[in-house]
C-alpha cells in the first residue's frame, strides 16, 4: 500500500496550515486522519466543513456518534471506528451499546436500534431503503429531517473511511484504547 503523507503544521500545503493550527489547538495534537487530509486543503476544508454542519442538525451529539461508528463498522474502517468510539465514550455513549454496534449486534435500545440498522442499510444499499424501512426507522421516535441527516453523516463518513482505506491511515495513540479489527467475515 502506497503510503500518503502526514503533515504537521510545517510541511503542510499552504491552505491547510491554519486549518491545522485549530485542529492542533482543539484537540491537543492533529489527528492522523487530518494530517493525511492536508496533502488536499480543499477536501480538508470541506470534511471540517460539512462535520460543522451536520453538529447542528437535531440528532443528539450520542446519536451522531452512532451513526459514525456503525457507517465506519460497515465501511470497515479501523481507524474511524476507534476515533468516533473514544468520542462516543467521552460523551458516555454507554459500553453495551459501542460493543453491539462494533459487533454488528441488536442493540438493547429499540430506538438507538432503528438508528443503526437505517444507517447500516443506507451504507449497505448505497441509499436503496424501502419505504417499509423508513417507516421503522419513523415509528422509532426519528423524524424524516433526521432520516437525511443519517444520510449526511454517511456521507461524510463515506469521505473519511475511503481516505483511510487509500492512505493506510495509522491509528493516533489517543484512539488506541479503542482499537477494532473487523471480524474474518466482515474484512472479505
Amino acid at each position: 500500500m502506497r503510503t500518503f503523507p502526514r503533515h504537521t503544521l510545517q510541511s503542510a500545503p499552504a491552505g491547510a496550515k491554519p486549518i491545522l493550527q485549530e485542529l492542533q489547538e482543539k484537540y491537543g495534537f492533529i489527528p492522523n486522519l487530518f494530517a493525511t487530509f492536508a496533502e488536499a486543503p480543499a477536501v480538508l476544508e470541506a470534511y471540517l466543513a460539512l462535520s460543522a454542519a451536520l453538529e447542528k442538525g437535531t440528532l443528539e451529539p450520542e446519536e451522531r456518534q452512532i451513526v459514525l461508528i456503525a457507517a465506519s463498522v460497515e465501511n470497515i474502517c479501523t481507524y474511524c471506528v476507534a476515533a468516533h468510539s473514544a468520542t462516543a465514550r467521552m460523551q458516555n455513549v454507554p459500553a453495551g451499546v459501542l460493543h453491539a454496534i462494533r459487533t454488528s449486534t441488536p442493540l438493547p435500545d429499540k430506538k438507538l436500534d432503528a438508528l443503526v440498522t437505517l444507517t447500516r442499510r443506507v451504507v449497505r444499499r448505497r441509499g436503496h431503503v424501502s419505504d417499509a424501512e423508513v417507516a421503522q426507522f419513523l415509528d422509532a421516535g426519528y423524524t424524516e429531517a433526521q432520516l437525511l441527516e443519517v444520510i449526511g453523516h454517511v456521507g461524510l463518513k463515506t469521505i473519511s473511511n475511503y481516505v483511510n482505506h487509500v492512505a493506510g491511515t495509522p491509528l493516533d495513540r489517543a484512539f488506541q484504547a479503542h482499537a477494532w479489527e473487523p471480524r474474518p467475515a466482515e474484512a472479505a
